[in-house]
């Protein structure tokens, strides 16, 4: 689970980003105004990053606050998972990123596994859609969902992209040193699950 003052602080925000999105009166803006300033002062204080960096990437945002979508593509291959270096931490991920407007679930997978793996392949099913506080993930500033899809290679090699430097495929027991801000040990085993029980039912949070 989360640390309280994370799930504080973007509760706060997100009341914030509605209640302005939402206000006319010059009085409750001004008030929504001062709960944004807060949620900033509690991230502030916690994370030591600066009240302007986290202005611009937490508390920068407008409309009705939702929780931002990340999608993995989970490839096996000879009872093996695929991942791929991270090239800002150097350790290892399952193919993937934040949703991108316009493009379906199935989409996204199949593109951020085309670009970080240099693999073509093919969604086939949807395995697991969770919350990203419910796991031992570091913490951070927004709620996201992670969606996990099982896919299936198509075509292409194996190559590194703009954000990724490497490609392998890791048994079980072998996994490397993940990227946990992208994906958890327990995700992987939980992916690993369906390896060995293709007809397992959908996970939820």
């Amino acid at each position: 689970m989360e640390p309280k003052w994370l799930s504080w602080a973007k509760e706060i925000q997100g009341i914030a980003q509605t209640g302005l999105t939402y206000a006319k009166d010059v009085y409750d803006i001004e008030r929504y105004e001062a709960l944004r300033e807060l949620s900033v002062d509690i991230m502030a204080h916690y994370t030591y990053e600066s009240k302007e960096r986290i202005r611009l990437s937490f508390a920068g945002e407008d409309g009705y606050a939702t929780p931002k979508v990340d999608i993995r593509g989970v490839i096996f291959r000879d009872n093996k998972i695929l991942l791929v270096r991270e090239k800002l931490d150097g350790k290892w991920a399952l193919p993937g990123g934040w949703a991108d407007i316009g493009l379906s679930p199935s989409e996204v997978a199949v593109k951020e596994i085309a670009e970080e793996s240099g693999f073509k392949a093919e969604a086939v099913r949807l395995l697991a859609v969770l919350d990203k506080k419910f796991h031992h993930h570091p913490p951070e500033p927004y709620h996201v969902y992670k969606m996990f899809i099982l896919c299936r290679i198509t075509g292409g090699e194996a190559a590194g992209g703009v954000e990724t430097s490497e490609t392998g495929f890791f048994a079980e027991d072998e996994l490397p040193e993940l990227s946990e801000e992208r994906n958890t040990a327990g995700q992987l085993h939980m992916a690993f699950q369906y390896l060995h029980n293709p007809e397992k039912a959908v996970i939820l949070d």
